[in-house]
């Protein structure tokens, strides 16, 4: 029995209380009780949602809710540990504040694990014939957070496996950003595995030595390391015909070269993970230290120096507050303005109530994951839609998408009363949602504000061995250059030389313009899976964990699916290929991102958007349930005489 604190309901009050009263249902199996209309939440959208009742009834609820929960601690039991579906739609609708549509019930049912299991477990419903599964072996490429799952689900299906990783340790994006200021723009509650939830993150959003200690814990926990080749590239792919396997030609860190075989390869690389260097002349005769953000200079001091950094993404959202006390003079050179969202708890700590509460009160935690996941996924989608009919300003897109701009402008706005000349120079003049927005807690403005900071909105057109050319003739001197210039994300796959039937290469068959099934197959090349592919990205501030557990699903039904049939080999026909990336592409037109008049990284050379999936989550979430043995073509072994 776990000790029950002296001041609970002090300790309650940190805790959001909405996501409380759902969990005390399950406790009481009272819900008329705690899911009075009176207490229903009314919330500010991008807030924490700690105020979406008034105090008076908040301390109420926590009085009581103490009572409660004391008497569960000291031994009485759940009286409603697994709700009918009426009263589960009701917890539902009054931790969202709105009604959810039905068609969300099984599925958020699915992803909050309510009835003790998850389709995403493969133990639920990928269950693999032992026999079956021993005569496969899979290749993972990656030991970030989508190569650390796909081993844990592999291991747990009983298939053998082997990671292969360019780093020297776990952790992926994790283990290679270690800019100042490095953190997840995704709450911690639901960024992170939704079988391992932490109860004890510092932060709502964490630092990045919190998430790589996350992860190497969970690599650890799940003994994964023994299954880990680091230091490690795959340099080719290519797929045998005559006996149906993949043939990898693996290098180490000393030079030498390996071909290891595997009946299928999962590359669990990401979108986000090779350094984009802008096309400027003069680049390399800068004088001073330069480095992209992705490849952070930890030895090169910046105390007192003259320091340039091109680029306003969301790294240099980050790392520039963090730099900006200290240089002598900071440059910052802007092409175009990111959307800061208002986000004022985005450094905050946890309080300690709310640990407390996420790991003493059952179903408190799970409640909690379904209001972030509700408020910043399936519930912000209208923000970004376009509507047709719409008539407004060229900046906005739909209604909602104007109103979330005058509440993001009138934010900005109210932190520069004092530098009115800032103004135009960080207001975006595109919609909300047409590149990548970024979280603010006023820390950037108050860097752009610094007397030792300038904000160059004029375009670089040449680097020099002393500084930074602008269109307008002036020379910016710099000690040392910094580029925050985001990544080669519509590359694809891009370090790695993939051949599959008949030799047929994966990026001439891309052309430039990378596509998959699902993000996830292609056509040609048998048994390989794509995680984090083409057009699986997400755009409203959902968690990429969230697509990965769907896509690792999907390849684990499909080996069932090969284990079961008794073939080699499985591709999507060409024809299914084709029809799902034709909508696609229909889809994301009808999008803040897909507007013709903005471009970005979302976007590939021909201007088509082959980053973003332009549904919601619960159209992942069905489409990768199971393969359907309709979609592919399957490959029987072949006879021996």
């Amino acid at each position: 029995m776990a000790d029950v604190p002296a001041n609970l309901e002090a300790l309650l009050r940190e805790c959001h209380v909405p996501a409380l009263l759902p969990a005390l249902v399950h406790m009481t199996g009272d819900a008329d009780f705690w899911l009075r209309p009176e207490w229903r939440p009314v919330y500010e959208p991008l807030t924490k949602g700690d105020t979406a009742i008034p105090d008076d009834a908040q301390a109420e609820i926590c009085r009581l809710a103490a009572v409660a929960i004391r008497e569960h601690l000291a031994g009485k039991p759940l009286a409603m540990p697994n709700p009918p579906i009426d009263v589960l739609r009701r917890q539902m609708d009054f931790v969202a504040g709105e009604s959810i549509p039905e068609q969300y019930t099984d599925f958020l049912v699915d992803e909050l694990a309510l009835k003790g299991e998850s389709t995403k477990d493969p133990k639920a419903t990928h269950h693999l014939p032992r026999e079956g599964a021993r005569k496969l072996k899979v290749l993972v490429v990656g030991a970030g957070m989508s190569g650390i799952l796909t081993g844990i689900r592999l291991a747990e299906a009983g298939v053998p496996f082997e990671i292969v990783d360019k780093n020297p340790d776990v952790g992926g994006t994790w283990f290679e950003n270690t800019y100042p200021g490095c953190r997840v723009d995704n709450s911690n509650h639901m960024y992170s595995y939704s079988f391992e939830p932490s109860h004890d993150w510092p932060q709502h959003y964490s630092p990045q030595p919190v998430l790589l200690k996350y992860f190497r814990g969970v690599v650890d926990k799940y003994d994964l390391r023994r299954k880990i080749r680091f230091e490690t590239m795959v340099e080719t792919l290519a797929w045998d015909d005559a006996r149906s396997v993949w043939r990898a030609t693996l290098k180490s860190r000393d030079g030498r070269s390996e071909v290891v075989e595997a009946n299928a390869v999962v590359t669990a690389v990401g979108q986000l993970n090779r350094p984009r260097f802008p096309d400027i002349e003069g680049r390399e005769t800068f004088a001073g230290p330069s480095f992209h953000s992705a490849e952070w200079r930890h030895d090169v001091d910046l105390k007192g120096k003259r320091v340039a950094v091109i680029g306003t993404g969301a790294s240099a959202y980050q790392f520039v507050p963090e730099i900006a006390p200290d240089v002598a003079h900071l440059t910052v050179f802007q092409r175009n303005p990111p959307w800061g969202l208002p986000v004022a708890h985005y450094h905050e700590d946890v309080p300690p109530g709310m640990k407390w509460t996420l790991e003493h009160v059952p179903f408190y935690d799970k409640w909690y994951r379904f209001w972030l996941f509700w408020s910043t996924t399936e519930g912000f989608l209208p923000n970004v839609k376009a509507d047709p009919t719409w008539n407004g300003p060229p900046s906005t897109i739909g209604p909602e998408n104007a109103e979330l701009r005058e509440t993001a402008v009138a934010a900005l706005e109210a932190q520069l009363t004092d530098r009115p000349d800032l103004v135009d120079k960080v207001i975006p003049s595109y919609p909300i949602g047409g590149k990548r927005a970024v979280l603010d807690n006023g820390v950037w403005l108050a860097a752009l504000k610094r007397p030792n900071v300038s904000l160059v909105t004029d375009k670089v057109v040449r680097i020099t061995p002393m500084g930074v050319v602008t269109a307008d003739g002036t020379e910016h001197a710099a000690d040392v250059l910094i580029y925050g210039t985001g990544f080669q994300a519509s590359n694809f796959l891009s370090f790695l030389k993939v051949k599959g039937r008949g030799g047929r290469d994966l990026h001439e068959s891309w052309g430039g313009d990378a596509r998959a099934y699902l993000g996830l197959t292609h056509p040609g090349f048998p048994n390989l899976f794509t995680i984090y592919g083409p057009n699986t990205n997400i755009v409203v501030n959902g968690s990429i964990i969230f697509f990965s557990e769907c896509a690792v699903r999907y390849i684990v039904g499909a080996l069932k699916l090969l284990a079961e049939t008794g073939a080699v080999a499985m591709e999507p026909k060409q024809a299914v290929y084709d029809d799902f990336n034709r909508r696609v592409d229909e889809a994301n037109a009808g999008w803040a991102w897909g507007s013709p008049n903005v471009s970005s990284w979302y976007k590939n050379q021909f201007g088509r958007v082959s980053q973003n999936w332009p549904y919601g989550l619960i159209d992942y979430w069905r489409a990768t349930l199971a393969p359907n043995p309709d979609d592919f073509a399957l490959e029987r072994a072949k006879e021996t005489a």
